[in-house]
């Protein structure tokens, strides 16, 4: 007959819980003997018996504000070498990161300066509308070449929420970089790709897009970024 069970064999079984998620056999002593309780492996367990892992966390970083003069500093060649200073194994795994930030705050590029990383190297893309979602990494950027006509379009910057302003822009780049893999490319982009590679490229020689309009167009344009703020703001209270 089994022995009954007591509070204080309760709090032993309690605490070879965690030996008994993770496979291995715990070892309950009681008064008379020594119990061996055989749970097998958890391989063996059916999918829907196993216990639930949770994905690790994804790295982020912060945006910084655009009064921070990292911000607006030229940007030195990047170099593999000064990746482990901010704890990143290779390119790739801070082309994730920044690829990660990027989609957390809603953009389609976004510069390492304007999350405080001194790295020649930005990442754009990832719209399905846009190059089928294409993703680029782009280490060392250098535009060639531009074209003589120009598009005037309206953007937003991150590092400026709320805040859009209509940019003339050359309808199309020729440009060369390395990639996440240290792959060199040279490619010419049109459309939206080259407006975006434009103006995360300003980003790495310390230029903001609200240097390129007037004093006159920038202070309608934070007009209405202020209200679009204060409506956020209200819209979010009543919620």
């Amino acid at each position: 007959m089994a022995d009954k069970l007591t509070p204080e064999k309760i709090e032993e079984i309690a605490k070879n819980f965690e030996k008994i998620q993770d496979g291995k056999v715990p070892i309950i002593k009681s008064e008379k003997e020594t119990v061996k309780l055989d749970y097998g492996s958890l391989d063996k367990l059916r999918p829907e018996d196993k216990p639930k892992t949770t994905a690790p966390e994804k790295r982020l970083l912060p945006l910084i504000p655009p009064s921070d003069p990292r911000l607006l500093m030229q940007i030195a060649p990047f170099i593999d070498d000064t990746l482990k200073e901010f704890k990143f194994k290779d390119r790739a795994d801070l082309s994730k990161v920044m690829y990660d930030s990027m989609v957390k705050y809603g953009g389609l590029g976004l510069s390492a300066n304007q999350v405080g990383l001194p790295y020649r190297m930005f990442v754009m893309g990832g719209h399905p509308e846009i190059e089928d979602g294409k993703v680029r990494s782009v280490f060392n950027p250098l535009i060639n070449d531009v074209s003589e006509e120009t598009v005037n379009f309206k953007e937003g910057c991150l590092s400026f929420p709320f805040l859009f302003l209509s940019i003339n822009r050359p309808k199309w780049c020729s440009v060369r970089y390395t990639d996440e893999h240290g792959k060199e490319i040279e490619e010419t982009l049109h459309g939206m790709p080259a407006r975006i590679f434009q103006h995360e490229n300003e980003h790495m020689n310390g230029y903001v897009f609200t240097d390129l309009v007037s004093k006159f167009k920038l202070e309608i344009a934070e007009k209405k970024r202020r209200k679009m703020i204060k409506d956020f703001t209200r819209d979010r209270t009543i919620r």
